[in-house]
């Protein structure tokens, strides 16, 4: 994938997810903890997600091929609905699960192993944290003025916010286990043991539809963001365009954005002149959008009520005929 602080915040929760998915199994095994058997599965499933948005993003930087003239660039939104996926099911349903038969079968906590879960639980916060400010830094690069809860609704890159949310999910989930774990020890009751695991249970759930609401609007196709839709309509208009008639942008992978418009240019003005200002404004917006890779333009001559038709979405034929490459994609 393009996007290097992706991949590095990535690899640092594949390797804490790896290292703590160890010692929680550790812990479960000789503690028979469920909170612990759910953390580890839990670590189990992030690890998965991890190895599957590299997968995503290795299968996305193939070139287009004539069966997928737009190139891969979803493969990156279809592995990141995946993980959503995983963590709902193998995560979420599986914590779940155990915390039901925990709580029908309620058991303390091996004496002379009570040390070990809280030792596990403290030494997995400091190595998820350190995933999670990773993360957070990475993140920052690209996230601009947004609130946290915007970057992740509008990100195009699915990565990070993948990450983000797996890293803040395994915070609050290692709170729950530790919440669960301690009050069993003290009171002996494995009930609290089966509620830290519930609530981890529920934890998942909810990231993982949050996480498959946001990947499945990008595998829909997600316009430009508005600043670059103003960009681009900015950058269209120039010697030869006397105005954008109407504009649609989709992005084809978070490095990769479709331009279709329809530009209005002079009705005196030749095919040779038109193909120029077409050329001229294909450049305008590379150098406004770089990601703006597949460009499309149809002129024509503007009037209201075409302006208003278009806007509507119907369909009108051209009143020049094309000239140069108008109407075709950008190959420069």
């Amino acid at each position: 994938m393009s996007s290097g602080g992706g991949t590095k915040a990535i690899v640092a929760a594949l390797i804490a997810n790896l290292s703590i998915a160890a010692l929680k199994f550790i812990a479960f095994l000789l503690t028979r903890s469920s909170s612990m058997l759910a953390e580890s599965i839990h670590s189990v499933a992030d690890s998965g997600n991890q190895l599957l948005l590299l997968v995503g993003g290795k299968r996305a930087a193939r070139q287009a091929s004539p069966q997928h003239p737009f190139g891969y660039g979803r493969e990156r939104y279809i592995y990141a609905f995946i993980v959503s996926i995983v963590l709902f099911s193998v995560g979420g349903l599986f914590a779940l699960y155990e915390a039901y038969e925990k709580w029908h079968d309620p058991h303390g906590i091996e004496p002379e192993w009570a040390w070990v879960p809280l030792v596990v639980l403290v030494g997995s916060i400091g190595l998820e944290g350190f995933s999670f400010r990773t993360a957070i830094r990475e993140s920052n690069h690209t996230r601009g003025t947004r609130s946290w809860s915007q970057f992740i609704r509008t990100a195009k890159a699915p990565e990070l916010p993948v990450v983000l949310l797996e890293d803040a999910a395994a915070l609050a989930g290692l709170v729950f286990a530790l919440f669960g774990v301690s009050m069993t020890l003290i009171t002996g009751n494995g009930l609290w043991d089966a509620a830290g695991t519930a609530l981890i249970g529920l934890l998942l759930v909810a990231v993982a539809i949050v996480l498959a609401i946001e990947t499945k609007s990008l595998l829909l196709g997600e316009s430009a963001t508005a600043e670059d839709v103003r960009a681009i309509e900015a950058a269209l208009v120039g010697p030869g365009v006397d105005r954008v008639i109407h504009l649609k942008t989709m992005h084809l992978g978070p490095e990769e954005l479709l331009v279709a418009a329809k530009i209005a240019v002079q009705d005196a003005a030749t095919g040779a002149a038109v193909a120029q200002a077409i050329d001229a404004a294909e450049r305008r917006v590379r150098a406004a959008v770089p990601v703006a890779k597949v460009i499309y333009l149809e002129p024509d001559i503007y009037s209201p009520a075409k302006a208003e038709s278009a806007a509507a979405g119907a369909v009108e034929p051209a009143v020049n005929a094309d000239a140069g490459n108008a109407g075709g994609p950008a190959t420069h």
